[in-house]
This record gives C-alpha cells, structure tokens and sequence, in this order.
C-alpha cells in the first residue's frame, strides 16, 4: 500500500469519477484504474462497485475512506512540522464553509490575516449546507469548518452570535412590529432556506409545537430573498446571513426580530484539535485572537 494509491482512492471518491480523479491528476484513466485495483487487492476487498451508470463505494470502501483520509492527513501534518522545523512554510489547508455568515462575513478576515503570516499555505474552500459541512468534518475530507454551535462532535471555537429574524416583504400585515411572535409566522406561505440555520428554524417550531405552511425549499439565500421580495413567502433566516443594504436602494423585506429572541452562535470546529495540522493549528489561533479583537462578524 502507498500514499500515492490512498490519495488517488480519496480523490477517486470526492470526485466521483476515475476520469475527472485523472484529470485532477494529470495522468492516464487506465492509471487511476489500477492504483485503485492495486489498492483492493492488498486490502483483499472490493472498494468500489463499477457499473454502466459510474461507480459507488462498497460499504468497506466508504469505512476505509474515512481511515485513508486520516493517514494522509497525518502524513500532510508531518510534512508541515517538518518544514516548520527547516523554518519554511509549506502545505495546504481544507475548509468548509456555509453560507453567508461565513463565506461572506467571516472567511474574507481570516483569510487576509492567514496569508499575511503564512503566505505559502494553500488554502482549499470547500462550499456546501451547514449539514454537509459536519459530514465533512466526520469524514475528515476537510481540516476545519464552519459550524452553528453547539456541537458536541468536535473541538470548536465561536466566533461570532447573532439572532434569527423573520423576513416579511415590505407590505406584510406584519412589517410595522418592532419583533414577532413565532406562532405568527404559521398563517402564510413558508420558505425553508436548506442551509445555515434550516436546522435551528426546524428544531424551533418543533419545541414550541408548531407547524410552518412550508411551500418552498430554496438551497440559495438568494433565492429565497427574492420569494420573500415577491410577496411570495416569508421565511426565519439568521441576521448576520443577510446582505448589508445598498446606499440608496429600498430593500423589498424588512427583517424582524422573533419574541422572544432567539439566538445562533457560530464557529470553527475540527475533528480533533490534538492532531491537527500546523496549518489548521494556525489558522485557529488567529481566528481566537480576530474574534478576541472583535475583528468578526
């Protein structure tokens, strides 16, 4: 078994696909194929199931995937402590971030003070729901990401608090409120934004007992400001998720705050912080020391 057969199985797998795994790679089809043979016949498993449609990962594969993700994250660790110890600064570091509080508001910072001090680190972003970005992390397919707290799975730092807050278009029966009931929010049509704070807004209306008339589902904050806009929908969102106003332009929603608040906090999580790479190892402690500055959110 080698490093090089492991990386290809991951990216074989995160790709889905042996030809884009090649492109990636720069090398034949027919190469990916046979590291990936190689790989099952040393392990004595089959870890994929070719068929006309593509492939799937056998159920070993998927367990074993998560193990050569591992390996290769400790071997990427060693690199980087070994060229930490020649005082060089090399290696890469995988992020996965959701939506608009962090892509938008928190990543730009953090970004910019990271390449600062370590300017020959790459830095992948890997961009999906709130609940994609935790499979990641448990998949170790990522270094850190972005979480709503609490979450008990990980070692986190928060970053940043906010609240929800109900969007109504401008002419809602409702805009003129200065907050909102939530049991007010069940008469109209509702759009669930799957991403973010999907969760947060689903675990409310259960507690309370309540039941949205959900008719839209929207995988895009965009688009379900523009439903909200139309006067088609209205919709729970986190406050620090909305775009800043535009000097000058009239927003077609107002935003709300719910009676009583209700409150998210969000963070960094990584899978175990014992073990994390230098890279990972300093992209936290200046996230800890931005948001010490209040320099987030």
């Amino acid at each position: 078994m080698t490093f090089t057969q492991l990386e290809i199985f991951a990216l074989v797998a995160e790709l889905r696909g042996f030809t884009a795994a090649a492109l990636r790679l720069s090398i034949s089809q027919s190469a990916v194929s046979h590291a990936i043979k190689a790989l099952e016949q040393e392990l004595g498993v089959e870890l994929v199931q070719r068929h006309q449609a593509g492939f799937e990962l056998t159920d070993i594969g998927q367990s074993l995937l998560v193990r050569a993700r591992q390996i290769l994250g400790l071997a990427e660790t060693m690199a980087q402590e070994a060229s930490d110890a020649r005082g060089l600064r090399r290696g890469t570091l995988r992020i996965g971030s959701f939506g608009p509080t962090s892509s938008l508001r928190l990543l730009p910072p953090l970004l910019a003070a990271f390449a600062e001090e370590h300017p020959g680190i790459e830095v992948h972003i890997d961009e999906g729901p709130d609940l994609q970005v935790i499979q990641w992390l448990q998949d170790r397919r990522i270094d850190l990401g972005f979480v709503v707290l609490p979450e008990e799975r990980f070692d986190t730092l928060e970053l940043v608090a906010d609240q929800l807050v109900a969007l109504l278009p401008a002419g809602h029966a409702l805009a003129e409120r200065d907050s909102v009931a939530l049991e007010a929010l069940c008469d109209d049509p509702f759009i669930m934004t799957e991403a973010g704070s999907a969760p947060l807004v689903t675990r409310l209306f259960n507690a309370a007992r309540l039941q949205p008339r959900i008719r839209y589902r929207s995988a895009q904050l965009i688009s379900t400001l523009a439903q909200v806009e139309a006067g088609r929908a209205i919709t729970l969102v986190a406050e620090l998720a909305l775009p800043p106003p535009r000097p000058g332009q009239a927003r077609g929603y107002v935003a709300l705050p719910l009676e009583p608040p209700v409150r998210r906090r969000v963070g960094l999580a990584l899978p175990d912080q014992r073990v994390a790479s230098p890279a990972a190892q300093a992209f936290l402690a200046n996230a800890r020391r931005l948001q010490r500055q209040g320099a987030l959110g």
